[in-house]
């Protein structure tokens, strides 16, 4: 069985999609006992038009390509790795495009695009350990400086381990307020891969996009010292499979260390990377994720700036 019967195009080596419209599923998100950047009314107070289409659901508009590109081997060492450049809003057409890779560079740069040539992301694709977007945006980071949300965040800190599943019917809680059986009935990619078990493994395999879903899943049951409440959005993030691909209502673990802070005019950042362990305690994924708190979403914020650091920013 064919894993995408999506229609690419080939053009001048680079492999293209056609236009989706992803859904947002996020309207009901909260944290923090909070709406987030995925609520109209907390989107708009903060500049934006309306809720946002959270970053990883572009990565299903990716696999197709990228199982074109490598075939079978993409759902078991993919790695999708993208800095999130501009917020797409329900509606709005995209297009992922995968450029042609060599073998002197084997991973591909990848792009997504709006119908006015608005960038939404660009990063990397590869199945092998090469150089990511991240890996690279990662050594260029200058270092937080005059935390204010994030003074009591350090580098370096690991959470606890936690066990973490994602069954069909499963609500994933307040982060992601829907089941998986949800998400496959509007995703922009859909795949008999994911929803039966006629595939090479024998058994329904977790969308990448979904991933990060399970990921974060029992993220605020330990969650980081920030100061809030406060509203986040995912500004880069790349997931590595290891010993893909991941599997519905399986078990695993999954533990965060915090490996670099970083800021903005508008933002401060903590990045966050996520080791995943099958039952056997062999690590079958990371997901590097930098999640920026957006500075005018939090109240005191100039008032703790002043007192900190003696004047305002």
């Amino acid at each position: 069985m064919m894993a995408f019967d999506t229609e690419i195009t080939q053009t001048g080596g680079a492999l293209v999609g056609p236009w989706r419209r992803p859904r947002q599923m996020l309207q009901a998100q909260t944290y923090d006992a909070h709406a987030s950047i995925h609520d109209d009314a907390t989107a708009q107070k903060l500049g934006f038009k309306g809720g946002t289409i959270e970053g990883p659901t572009h990565f299903s508009q990716f696999a197709p390509l990228c199982e074109r590109q490598w075939g079978q081997v993409w759902f078991e060492r993919a790695c999708l790795s993208a800095h999130y450049r501009s917020v797409c809003y329900e509606g709005e057409e995209v297009q992922a495009i995968l450029m042609a890779s060599s073998a002197e560079q084997p991973e591909c740069q990848i792009q997504m695009v709006k119908r006015d040539g608005t960038e939404v992301l660009r990063g990397t694709a590869s199945i092998v350990d090469s150089p990511t977007a991240l890996g690279l945006r990662l050594r260029e980071l200058k270092p937080l400086g005059d935390p204010v949300i994030l003074r009591d965040v350090q580098v370096g800190v690991t959470g606890k381990r936690q066990t973490v599943r994602m069954a069909f019917d499963q609500n994933m809680g307040d982060l992601y307020p829907f089941s998986l059986r949800q998400k496959l009935a509007v995703i922009t990619e859909s795949s008999p891969y994911y929803s039966g078990a006629d595939n090479p493994w024998g058994k329904p395999i977790i969308p990448m996009e979904m991933l990060s879903v399970l990921f974060q899943y029992r993220s605020k049951d330990d969650p980081l010292p920030a100061k809030g409440p406060a509203v986040g959005l995912f500004a880069d993030q790349e997931i590595r499979l290891l010993k893909g691909p991941l599997f519905v209502d399986e078990e695993y673990e999954v533990e965060r260390e915090v490996v670099a802070l970083s800021g903005s005019r508008r933002t401060e950042s903590a990045w966050v990377k996520t080791r995943v362990f099958d039952k056997a305690g062999t690590m079958v994924a990371t997901m590097l994720l930098n999640a920026a708190t957006l500075k005018d979403s939090y109240a005191p914020y100039e008032e703790e700036y002043r007192r900190l650091y003696g004047a305002g920013r």
